[in-house]
């Protein structure tokens, strides 16, 4: 079942008056751009965000409402040091954990989000996804893997040493150093788009489909396979950068 325009148009403004329910109650800074582009157009609305954070938790973990029952430490959206990550105050089960940029956006077509999807891909979020409601609701969740949890006390207890955690503090550095990374290829280009960029989407797509054409043809087997080799070292370096750029271009 899809939704009809009026029916998106509705959907948006609500979401444009709901309140939001983040314990920091607005948009994360490096995220911030991002999402009034996407909220300007009229193919998107984002319904949730976080461009990613370090935390530290204590609670008890085997409680069924967990979030409920827990005290937050320490909580950053940007690189942290060993100073901060400091268990003296837990009395509980301390759990360290890095989670990172994720972004909820609904669309007003499959092909709308199709394309946010690519993008996403593109991009290194490659745990992203597309869900239909029943009622033609069509929401983008835009994530990747490269999270982190580890038990830092249990019951008040340090179960690892100073060494340790600070070693946990690298790690989180450097994971949220690549999540910003993705992050700024996902935006990149995102208040220049250029002229005609469909057009020039579209000569690409016609340049694959008659250079696989010409190969079938008559090239030998060797020519196919230098082809592919450099196609292959191309896309791992500039290449998905620039169809990006040009994906973006057709929501901006």
């Amino acid at each position: 079942m899809s939704c009809t325009d009026r029916e998106f148009e509705r959907w948006k403004r609500q979401s444009e008056q709901r309140m939001d329910q983040s314990k920091k109650g607005g948009v994360d800074e490096d995220i911030a751009g991002l999402v009034r582009l996407l909220n300007g157009t009229e193919q998107y609305f984002t319904t949730s965000s976080c461009s990613g954070r370090v935390i530290l938790i204590d609670g008890v973990q085997s409680s069924d409402v967990q979030k409920q029952n827990c005290q937050w430490l320490f909580v950053s959206h940007q690189k942290c040091t060993t100073e901060q990550l400091a268990v003296d105050r837990s009395s509980g089960d301390a759990v360290l954990k890095f989670e990172p940029f994720v972004l909820h956006v609904q669309c007003r077509r499959l092909y709308d989000a199709q394309l946010l999807h690519s993008v996403a891909i593109n991009s290194g979020f490659r745990n992203s996804g597309l869900t239909v409601g029943k009622t033609g609701k069509i929401i983008s969740a835009i994530r990747s893997t490269h999270g982190l949890e580890v038990p830092l006390t249990h019951q008040g207890t340090l179960l690892v040493t100073p060494d340790y955690i600070h070693f946990l503090c690298q790690i989180c550095n450097q994971k949220m150093e690549e999540n910003l990374r993705r992050i700024h290829r996902y935006s990149v280009n995102r208040d220049k788009p250029e002229e005609n960029s469909k057009q020039k989407v579209y000569r690409r797509r016609r340049k694959r489909q008659q250079s696989h054409s010409y190969h079938g043809d008559g090239k030998d087997t060797s020519d196919c396979n230098r082809d592919k080799s450099r196609d292959s070292c191309h896309d791992d370096s500039d290449g998905s950068t620039t169809e990006l750029n040009h994906c973006l271009d057709l929501f901006t």
